[in-house]
């Protein structure tokens, strides 16, 4: 299973990006992808989820300024990053589950390698 993301960057404070990441090989239909981050010296943490169903979930202080979303059908989820602040700099990695019921805090099956978010001051 590979997950390729795209879309990372540098930015100033204030700005926006659009992260995507598309999901291929995998052997069970994908119920669910997601974004996670993880800054130098930090846990890993969900920012976003999205179900098949198109149920969202969001984490960390990003709802109102990020929304995911999925090209239905295409195994590809879109984050979309509005008034990036500093402590948004992180790698963010994309993931995927093939299951139901999953608590996406603790984190999906299928990862990618991640891409690197810099928000500068």
């Amino acid at each position: 299973v590979q997950l390729q993301a795209s879309g990372g960057g540098l930015v100033q404070a204030g700005g926006s990006l659009r992260l995507s990441c598309t999901v291929s090989g995998a052997p069970f239909k994908i119920t669910a992808m997601g974004w996670y981050r993880q800054s130098s010296g930090d846990q890993r943490e969900l920012i976003a989820a999205i179900t098949s169903g198109g149920s969202r979930l969001y984490g960390g202080d990003v709802k109102g300024r990020f929304a995911i979303s999925e090209f239905y059908g295409k195994n590809t989820v879109y984050l979309q990053m509005n008034n990036l602040k500093p402590e948004d700099t992180a790698v963010y990695y994309c993931a995927a589950d093939p299951h139901y019921g999953v608590n996406y805090e603790d984190g999906m099956q299928y990862w990618g390698k991640g891409t690197q978010v810099t928000v500068s001051s």
